[in-house]
C-alpha cells in the first residue's frame, strides 16, 4: 500500500470532494480516499500492484475533474 496526493485544481465545493471520494467504491485496490476542496487535493491510499496513477487520473477525469500528481 502506498499513499499519494493528487492536485485537483477544478474542485470547487464539498460535493465535488464527496464525488471524488466515491471513487473508493469503484476502483480496485483502493483502501481510502480523502478529498479536500479547501486544499484542492485528493489523498489516496491504494495497492500499487492493482492500480496505477494513470488509472486514477482517468477515473477522476470520468467524474469531470482534472488530476495531477502532487
Amino acid at each position: 500500500m502506498i499513499k499519494k496526493t493528487f492536485k485537483i485544481p477544478d474542485m470547487t465545493c464539498s460535493n465535488c470532494a464527496m464525488k471524488l471520494e466515491s471513487l473508493e467504491d469503484s476502483l480496485d485496490g483502493v483502501k481510502e480516499i480523502n478529498a479536500s476542496y479547501h486544499r484542492l487535493e485528493m489523498v489516496i491510499e491504494y495497492d500499487e500492484t492493482r492500480l496505477t496513477d494513470d488509472q486514477i487520473v482517468a477515473a477522476v477525469k470520468k467524474k469531470g475533474y482534472r488530476a495531477e500528481i502532487a
